[in-house]
C-alpha cells in the first residue's frame, strides 16, 4: 500500500496540488488500485467534486496539480497548453553524451496508428558513475513519454521493466520502484515544487557517496 498523498499547495479553494506517491494511480481502475480520486473523495477538508486535471503514471510520483469542478479543470488545461513547464527527475543507466541536449524521435501512436512528433529537453542533473541524473522536462506528452524516449536513446530509466533491457544495469540500493519523479511545474510565474521522496533521496545520497561501476548483469528485480 503506497503512503497517502501529501498537499503541496492550495490556490483558494480550487486548486490544489498534491504530491502523489509511486504506486498510486491518479483515476480508479479496473485492478482496483489505491487512486488518487478516491482518496480525495474520502477527504472531508477537501471540497466535492475535487478531481486531477492532468495524468501522472501509476510508478511515477510527483506532482498532479487537482481542481474543483468541470471549469477549474478546463483552466488547468489551458495552463498546461500554454505557459507550463513540466520537470522531472530520473536515474538513468548510462551517460548522456553531452551536459544537455533534446531527444526528438517519433513516438508511435497506438489509437491514432502513427507515428507523432515528441520532443523531451534533457540536462545532466548529477554524475553518479555509470548512472545519471537527469533533469527533464517535456515540451510534447505522449503516452510513456519520457520513459521511451530514455530507452530510445540507450539511456533506460533505473527499475523500468516496461521499456528497460531484459538485463538491466545492476544499482546498489535500487529502491524497488521505477526511478522517475515529477519534481515540478511551472504555471506562468507559480512553480509547484516536490522534493524528491525519501526512498529516492536516500538513494540518491548512497550512489553520491559510492558511485555505480558498469557492469552487464542485474540481480534486482525492476518496479512494476
Amino acid at each position: 500500500m503506497p503512503p497517502a498523498p501529501r498537499l503541496l499547495t492550495r490556490f483558494g479553494n480550487v486548486f490544489f496540488a498534491f504530491d502523489k506517491p509511486a504506486g498510486m494511480a491518479v483515476h480508479p481502475n479496473a485492478e482496483d488500485l489505491p487512486d488518487l480520486v478516491s482518496w480525495m473523495k474520502k477527504q472531508r477538508s477537501l471540497p466535492r467534486d475535487l478531481k486531477p486535471g492532468h495524468r501522472l503514471d501509476r510508478p511515477t510520483s510527483g506532482v498532479v496539480l487537482c481542481g474543483a469542478g468541470k471549469k477549474a479543470r478546463a483552466q488547468i488545461g489551458e495552463w498546461l497548453a500554454n505557459d507550463s513547464t513540466k520537470t522531472y527527475l530520473a536515474l538513468v543507466a548510462g551517460v548522456p553524451p553531452h551536459e544537455e541536449g533534446v531527444f526528438d524521435a517519433p513516438l508511435y501512436d497506438d489509437r491514432r496508428k502513427r507515428p507523432l512528433d515528441a520532443q523531451t529537453n534533457y540536462r545532466i542533473h548529477e554524475r553518479l558513475g555509470a548512472v545519471t541524473l537527469l533533469e527533464l522536462q517535456l515540451v510534447t506528452g505522449r503516452k510513456h513519454q519520457l520513459r521511451r524516449h530514455l530507452a530510445d536513446a540507450g539511456l533506460p530509466v533505473v527499475g523500468d521493466n516496461r521499456y528497460g533491457p531484459q538485463r538491466p544495469l545492476r544499482v546498489p540500493g535500487f529502491p524497488k520502484r521505477l526511478w522517475l519523479h515529477a519534481a515540478s511545474l511551472q504555471l506562468g510565474e507559480r512553480e509547484i515544487k516536490a522534493a524528491l521522496p525519501p526512498e529516492l533521496e536516500a538513494h540518491r545520497q548512497q550512489l553520491a557517496a559510492d558511485p555505480v561501476h558498469a557492469q552487464s548483469e542485474s540481480k534486482t528485480t525492476p518496479a512494476p
